[in-house]
């Protein structure tokens, strides 16, 4: 996976296009932490109980759940930048409405109308952002995230401002910001390319019939039941005014976001992803078993939802990962079946606390929240061994056969390859091109590798690139090799997660296939996108099982170890 040589790009230069939908996905991450402050001022405003003010989840987690059932189909016929603006343009009307109703059934239906908004523009925005990207996806994603921790951790503050002027403001906020988004993204985004082939509102549920899928989703259930009825019913034995719920929630967000993008990935390629998520799922457990018995100590209140923030980001990430490595279906159609189990989830969980704290008291729904994350842990060992297997599986791909065989003399059968990666955008013939002649000098089969990569942020997930670029990448240098004369073999490796995920999957494949050698070329991605997002030439050599040489035209090439990988961060692939 060889990226233009040259300088450090910054990821935060990009077209107006993806500001215009990050500035977007801000304001989109506010939408649950906007509101949480302002659950205690709508009970008093509205004189209506904390479980009729919990049905605003509910309305707007329901519906989002059973519309991810449609998005797929909606994006395939209209577009994507449609689909997005029809999305921003429900979400402002609703919001709108929403805060000019007077009672809690008005803003309860309205946010309804906000979820089904909110599903239209979460299935598509980071899939904008990427394909609107310039110099790669690397600076998308990065953007994303950034969008993603300022939304979580900003929504809290905004909404306790506003929502200490009046319970009104939040609502009228994200309509007056969603409007502004909504014409950024008309007037800068413009017309993508539609899915060659169209999705039935059909498809997510027949996946659900898979095992993997549906074991994930279950298990993402139970976790978002206990999450929401935190969401829903933890503001309340706080006792706070609506900004200093605001600043709680805040701390909160900042966890949840930092956990998410930056340790989440390091954990599961540290410990693996079922281990990090059996112990996340029991600290849940625990901390809402604290919320529970201290529910009359504000402090302890606010201490362990703050601490939650660290398992939930955590949680979030790891499980969407789960989901898109065991799914056997399209990445559209597998967040889509995912997205409607666990919406599913979110949205009934505040309306059955409610029941359960009306008969008996606030307690009881932290107690059955808390047993929600226990039960998620034997669910997620169900799927265990698939889940193994799936990361185990990270390594194997599709081989890719040249358009022409080459003239030359083939390498003697049973030679350990060589083996080069690329990527598909930027120049890798350098590198493609050192790797030749170490494979001509050692009489070494020559294996030219690309590997097609699913990003994750939080909850999303997208596929970089589609199948026929993946192998248009390898196909290229397979062609020009074949007509010099070189033979040559090529891989499409698949892998979920960041660059340091594809970097520890071009190792698994090189060990499978005895390399005594994997080349790759210098990237211009810097320090900061590698903190954020991973470095795959440090996970490469981390995990290599033979010589790693990094391939750079303006240096003498370097033979990598672990020793040497520390010096060589900012030289990623």
């Amino acid at each position: 996976m060889t990226a233009p040589h040259g300088k450090a790009a910054s990821p935060f230069k990009q077209p107006k296009a993806v500001w215009a939908v990050a500035f977007a996905c801000v304001i989109s991450f506010m939408g649950i932490g906007l509101v949480d402050p302002i659950l205690p001022a709508l009970a008093e405003n509205l004189h209506a109980t904390p479980s009729q003010v919990s049905l605003l989840f509910s309305s707007y987690l329901i519906v989002t759940a059973v519309a991810m059932l449609f998005v797929g189909w909606f994006s395939s016929r209209f577009g994507a930048k449609r689909t997005l603006v029809i999305g921003l343009g429900v979400i402002v009307v609703f919001a709108a409405l929403a805060g000019t109703s007077g009672s809690i059934n008005g803003i309860v239906g309205f946010r309804a109308g906000w979820g089904l908004g909110n599903a239209l523009f979460i299935a598509t925005s980071l899939a904008v952002i990427v394909a609107s990207a310039s110099g790669g996806f690397g600076g998308a994603i990065i953007l994303y995230e950034t969008a993603l921790g300022l939304g979580i951790a900003v929504g809290p503050l905004l909404g306790g401002e506003l929502g200490g002027i009046s319970w009104r403001g939040p609502f009228f906020g994200v309509a007056a910001l969603m409007a502004v988004a909504l014409v950024a993204t008309a007037l800068f985004v413009p017309s993508l390319p539609r899915p060659e082939r169209r999705t039935s509102p059909l498809d997510p549920l027949k996946a659900l019939r898979h095992r993997g899928l549906l074991t994930m989703g279950v298990m993402a259930l139970l976790y978002n039941w206990g999450f929401f009825t935190m969401l829903g019913y933890a503001p309340y034995p706080m006792e706070l005014s609506a900004h200093e719920l605001g600043l709680v929630f805040t701390g909160w967000g900042l966890l949840v976001a930092a956990f998410s993008v930056f340790f989440a990935p390091r954990l599961q390629s540290r410990f693996g992803t079922a281990p990090v998520l059996y112990a996340n799922l029991i600290g849940l457990g625990v901390v809402m078993a604290v919320i529970g018995a201290g529910v009359d100590s504000p402090t302890t209140v606010i201490v362990a939802v703050i601490v939650s923030g660290v398992f939930i980001g955590i949680n979030n990430t790891l499980t969407t990962q789960a989901v898109m490595l065991v799914s056997p279906v399209e990445r559209s159609v597998a967040s889509s079946a995912y997205g409607f189990v666990r919406f599913i989830g979110g949205g009934l969980a505040p309306y059955v606390a409610g029941k359960l704290a009306d008969a008996t008291d606030l307690s009881v729904p932290f107690y059955v929240g808390a047993a929600t994350f226990v039960l998620a842990v034997p669910v997620l060992a169900s799927g265990h061994g698939l889940l193994r297997r799936a990361e185990a599986g990270e390594g194997r791909g599709e081989t890719v056969e040249p358009s022409f065989s080459a003239v030359g003399d083939p390498a003697p059968a049973g030679s350990a390859p060589v083996v080069v990666a690329v990527a598909a955008h930027g120049s890798a013939a350098v590198t493609v091109d050192a790797a030749a002649r170490l494979a001509r000098d050692g009489d070494s089969p020559l294996v030219v590798v690309h590997v097609q990569q699913t990003a994750v942020v939080e909850e999303q997930a997208s596929e970089i690139e589609t199948d026929e670029q993946a192998r248009a990448a390898v196909l290229a240098h397979l062609d020009r090799l074949g007509a010099q004369g070189v033979n040559a073999t090529g891989q499409v490796l698949n892998s979920v997660g960041d660059h340091a995920a594809a970097g520890r999957a071009l190792a698994r494949h090189a060990a499978d296939a005895g390399a005594r050698l994997v080349a790759v070329g210098r990237s211009p991605r810097g320090p900061v996108a590698q903190f954020a997002d991973g470095s795959f030439t440090a996970a490469l050599a981390q995990n290599a099982a033979c010589t790693v040489l990094l391939v750079d035209p303006e240096t003498e090439p370097q033979h990598l170890t672990s020793d040497s990988v520390a010096r060589l961060r900012d030289s990623t692939v």
